[in-house]
């Protein structure tokens, strides 16, 4: 079966918890990528940053993006997977939670990102349907 680890993009770049979400969004627009994952001063994952966050969050609320912080945008406890989970069950995490990103922990240590098309190329047609199905929808 195939793991995350076969299909995650390897060694992602964080964006620090006291890092301006300016400086993030410029970060993600050098990586051409729409997410970076938020970790803490002991490299430890507090969240997940989006593209869609920044504006919902910060520019359509009229905040100063220089003056806050990516930390202050991560929401709780982050969703994870394992390095060693395999398709099948990054699927149903994705769907259960509704994400198109992933973050793959490795004990305690961040080892990639699983992206939606990630896990569509490594399933069969009919997942493939459930998974877009499942997280186009509210």
């Amino acid at each position: 079966m195939t793991k995350a680890r076969d299909i995650m993009t390897k060694n992602p770049q964080c964006v620090r918890t006291s890092e301006a979400v300016l400086d993030a969004a410029r970060r993600m627009a050098d990586l051409s990528v729409g997410a970076l994952p938020i970790c803490g001063e002991d490299n430890r994952l507090k969240g997940m940053l989006t593209d869609r966050d920044i504006v919902v969050e910060v520019l359509a609320a009229g905040k100063d993006p220089r003056a806050i912080q990516a930390g202050d945008l991560a929401q709780g406890e982050a969703v994870t997977i394992g390095a060693d989970d395999e398709a099948e069950e990054i699927l149903r995490t994705m769907r259960e939670h509704k994400v198109r990103r992933l973050p793959v922990i490795d004990g305690h240590e961040l080892v990639g990102i699983v992206a939606q098309a990630d896990v569509a190329r490594s399933l069969t047609d009919p997942k493939v349907g459930d998974l877009l199905e499942a997280l186009s929808t509210d």
